[in-house]
């Protein structure tokens, strides 16, 4: 069972890598821009992310309902269409370069997502899944991992939107 679970993360990182998805540290500054309302915007992707996740450990299937029922406490009602993202979208914002430190999450990870995004640790909420379990994308070592449905350890959620 464990072997069957580095398999499907493996071939999560795999194809993610093959894409091109995970290395553009030079064009961060120029591609995300700080909206002043809470959100970031992707000029490469066409997405809106929120600009911090949810500031708390969350279980995943009460992710959902935080985007749905607590987001617009911190930002702008102005926006719908708020969601959990991919893998491949969270990939996205890793930064995976040694021009790049990182910095620190409020529970004392260091993680190397884009600097114009702040999350407060080291794992995202992801839609996918893996095995029947749910996956979140790890930031500080930069890969996605089969979280186990009782665990919300350093669990975080960053909502996404697509830009209409």
């Amino acid at each position: 069972m464990q072997k069957k679970r580095y398999f499907i993360v493996a071939l999560f990182v795999f194809l993610t890598e093959l894409a091109g998805l995970k290395s553009f540290p030079a064009l961060a500054q120029e591609r995300f821009t700080q909206n002043n309302d809470g959100t970031v915007t992707d000029a490469t992707s066409g997405l809106m992310w929120t600009q911090t996740d949810n500031q708390d450990d969350i279980y995943w299937k009460d992710a959902q309902s935080w985007i749905k029922n607590r987001l617009s406490d911190s930002v702008s009602r102005q926006y719908e269409n708020w969601r959990l993202p991919t893998i491949a979208e969270l990939e996205g914002l890793y930064l995976d370069s040694p021009d790049y430190s990182g910095y620190e999450a409020a529970c004392g990870h260091s993680v190397k997502i884009v600097p114009q995004i702040q999350i407060s640790c080291i794992l995202v909420w992801s839609s996918n899944s893996a095995l029947g379990l749910p996956v979140a994308f790890n930031y500080n070592l930069g890969s996605p991992f089969t979280v186990d449905v009782h665990d919300k350890a350093g669990c975080r959620v960053l909502a996404v939107r697509e830009i209409e």
